[in-house]
């Protein structure tokens, strides 16, 4: 499965072999987008489709292998079907009959874990009945919404989309704004984007063109200008921007040519703030300055891009904090949601991307080892304006509008 690629929620179909899981997707998805089979075990791992559902808009669909495969291979898919609990913001667990076995029970244990909101769906309702009685003992028995269905006789679809839009987190499909509690109607918003060797052919990065539309969605006027015209552009600019977000990058370069009582952050930072664990960045963020020889920096990076001789993640950053700390660190870097290389108490600081392709539950989850192991963890933004001794008035505009704001300064 490719993980990652998709910030839309992400609702799991999870059961037994020949459940009936693919057949589910199908019809949520009005059309035969999953391989179905009176074989069991037909699906192998967990494959993802983007979807229309009314109500919550755009979402991606995770078709899962057998919670009761067998053998080595069996188990080796078992273990992809939880892995992918990670990216999941709403699991469906699909059974046929009334009861739950180990596999079942094992699996809701994990749900629960993972915080992750389910409900049941008893299937193939035309071949084995199951009335409301013994319905209603599920129900109590795991105090979740239990749903009678049959893929093939009148299955009612709407039934499972209300209480998929009526568990799903709100948080999963809308996305809170990126600047909208730090401008207002008519704001001057100042956009410094780097044209390099890392910047795509023709287009502007992801986090640049997410920044633009927030801009406008909150009725500011955009400015955009390469860093070698910020000077000029600040001369000239009336009325003075509000706020002024750089590439990371460059934030040196921002930092003198944009006049003290302008704030300036970064894309990365305002990335952090909107789906990140930014309580814990500004906690882990300091903790920079007490790495000591021999210390391991852990450095994930959520996307797969072509990596260039002066790539960002892989060495500029560990450039500038070897540099800033004088001492002898080993580096190791993480593309996408795969498997870390070692145990996470081996690092002693993580270090983010924005995470611009991740939803959110897909980044606290990257960040929950960490985080429950009390290892510092920060984000490239801050922790670049932290070596670059210009992390206060990086993060300055969002601890100044935070109501619950604590001084992590």
């Amino acid at each position: 499965m490719t993980k990652g690629k998709e910030s839309k929620p992400h609702i799991g179909i999870f059961g037994r072999r020949n459940n009936g899981k693919s057949s589910l997707i199908n019809v949520l998805a009005g059309q035969e987008i999953a391989i179905v089979s009176d074989f069991a075990g037909t699906t192998t791992d967990p494959v993802k489709k983007s979807i229309e559902i009314a109500g919550l808009g755009p979402c991606v669909l995770v078709d899962t292998a057998g919670i009761d495969d067998t053998g080595e291979l069996g188990q080796k898919r078992i273990a992809s079907t939880i892995k992918a609990l990670k990216t999941i913001d709403l699991a469906i667990l699909v059974i046929t009959g009334n009861s739950l076995g180990d596999p079942e029970n094992e699996l809701i244990s994990k749900f629960e874990k993972q915080g992750v909101p389910y409900f049941i769906i008893i299937n193939k309702n035309d071949i084995i009945n199951v009335n409301d009685t013994e319905r209603e003992k599920l129900k109590t028995q795991t105090r979740v919404p239990v749903v009678s269905f049959s893929t093939v006789l009148n299955p009612d679809k709407e039934q499972v989309v209300s209480v998929m839009r009526e568990l799903i987190p709100e948080s999963a499909y809308r996305s809170t704004s990126l600047i909208g509690d730090v401008v207002r109607y008519g704001d001057v918003v100042l956009l410094i984007t780097p044209i390099d060797i890392e910047a795509p052919e023709g287009r502007l990065i992801l986090p640049q063109v997410q920044t633009i539309r927030d801009a406008l969605d909150n009725d500011c006027i955009c400015v955009v200008c390469k860093e070698r015209e910020v000077d000029m552009v600040i001369s000239k600019l009336q009325p003075r921007p509000a706020l002024a977000i750089t590439d990371s990058q460059i934030f040196l370069k921002a930092d003198a040519s944009i006049p003290p009582d302008i704030p300036l952050t970064s894309f990365s930072i305002i990335l952090a703030r909107q789906k990140g664990d930014f309580q814990n960045y500004l906690k882990g963020t300091p903790k920079i300055g007490e790495l000591k020889d021999g210390d391991r920096v852990l450095i994930l990076e959520s996307c797969t891009h072509h990596v260039s001789c002066d790539d960002i993640g892989r060495t500029k950053i560990p450039r500038w904090l070897s540099n800033y700390s004088g001492k002898k660190l080993d580096y190791e870097v993480v593309s996408g949601l795969n498997d870390l290389p070692r145990d996470i108490h081996e690092y002693a600081l993580v270090i983010q991307c924005g995470g611009c392709v991740l939803t959110r539950k897909q980044l606290l989850n990257r960040l929950k080892p960490a985080v429950d192991a009390g290892i510092p963890v920060t984000n490239y933004g801050m922790a670049i304006a932290w070596v670059h001794g210009i992390y206060q008035r990086a993060v300055a505009p969002f601890i100044q509008v935070d109501n619950n704001s604590v001084n992590y300064l």
